[in-house]
């Protein structure tokens, strides 16, 4: 049986600030991820949203953050098919003090859900986002999931750095793919490109980590997102889960995923008692344990997330985060091939 401790609060209504990469942006340790917000927008039959979102509870939401010390959003011109971009233009877009990303290249034409990371392309929906953002420069601007032959072509990396220098952007990175993210981070490294990377990192899936080592000592900074895995990871999911048609969910938080992962996942939350918090918070705050991680955004989307997301995160002992990176390397490696199997 461990012994209870006393540990370090990062933050109780009261944020912590972290420095992104070698840039001059100081970001809120815990940021408002806004993909939820854009609501449940869909391309053909694909969903590309969370279900439903109200937008006078969005609003509600976006205004309890600021009030808790996010001052970083993350967004992309594809979610909600630009409405949550909006929504941040209608509620922070002329705030001074907040930094917003956002993202391009995912594009939905036809009714289908592609890819475009032309020049071309790219200039004109960053006119099109700072348009939506009610902004005249974005904070960090991300190419979204671009692929190796994307960036090795080089119409996309032209098109980032010709806005960079015109002021529309002031930084630029990569949003990167889920699963393997390593060939597309270590062109950027190796050419010394870009400022920064988001990337999947959550108690499940860890396969980042060697990445986020190197990155960080190269001075970039690093977006932690999907942090709590669609949910799975604030220990609220049964088996009798149901997702409506227009949340993405549907078709991958399944029956034998939820249960697989609430069967496997209980080494971890044994962790909770130790630490008197709950299974969101020990998520959280096993992210933001590593330094090199300049912000984590959970998705936001009620008051009550703004302020469960940012109360009660402390620093993990070594003992621990070593016991639950073993667990990322074992056990947690065939939840993971299961979630994966749902996405083809």
């Amino acid at each position: 049986m461990r012994k209870r401790g006393c540990y370090k609060h990062l933050n109780t209504f009261k944020m912590n600030f972290r420095k992104f990469g070698n840039t001059d942006l100081l970001v809120s340790e815990v940021g408002f991820g806004a993909w939820a917000i854009g609501g449940g927008a869909m391309i053909g039959n694909t969903a590309i949203g969370w279900g439903q979102a109200d937008d006078i509870t969005s609003i509600k939401a976006i205004y309890r953050s600021l009030e808790v010390g996010i001052n970083f959003f993350d967004t992309a011109d594809i979610y909600g098919l630009g409405h949550s971009e909006k929504l941040l233009g209608h509620t922070v877009g002329n705030n001074k003090d907040v930094i917003i990303a956002t993202k391009v290249g995912n594009v939905s034409r036809n009714d289908e859900f592609t890819f475009d990371y032309s020049k071309e392309y790219i200039l004109q929906a960053c006119e099109k986002s700072l348009k939506r953002l009610g902004r005249e420069t974005i904070d960090y601007y991300q190419l979204h999931t671009a692929r190796l032959s994307h960036l090795k072509q080089g119409d996309c990396l032209e098109a980032m750095q010709l806005l960079q220098q015109s002021g529309k952007i002031r930084y630029w990175g990569l949003s990167l793919n889920t699963y393997d993210p390593f060939d597309e981070a270590n062109y950027l490294l190796e050419n010394k490109l870009g400022s920064g990377f988001q990337l999947v990192l959550n108690i499940l899936n860890q396969k980042a980590m060697p990445l986020i080592k190197k990155a960080g000592a190269e001075g970039y900074g690093i977006i932690a997102r999907m942090p709590l895995q669609f949910g799975l990871l604030t220990g609220k999911f049964d088996a009798g889960v149901n997702f409506p048609d227009n949340d993405h969910r549907k078709k991958r938080v399944t029956k034998d995923v939820v249960d697989a992962c609430n069967l496997g996942l209980q080494p971890v939350w044994n962790l909770c008692e130790k630490y008197n918090m709950n299974k969101t918070q020990l998520a959280l705050s096993y992210i933001l344990s590593y330094p090199e991680v300049s912000t984590v955004i959970p998705g936001i989307r009620t008051i009550e997330q703004a302020e469960s997301n940012t109360t009660g995160l402390i620093q993990l002992s070594k003992e621990d985060m070593k016991f639950i990176e073993e667990l990322g390397t074992t056990d947690f490696v065939k939840l993971m091939d299961l979630i994966r199997e749902k996405e083809v």
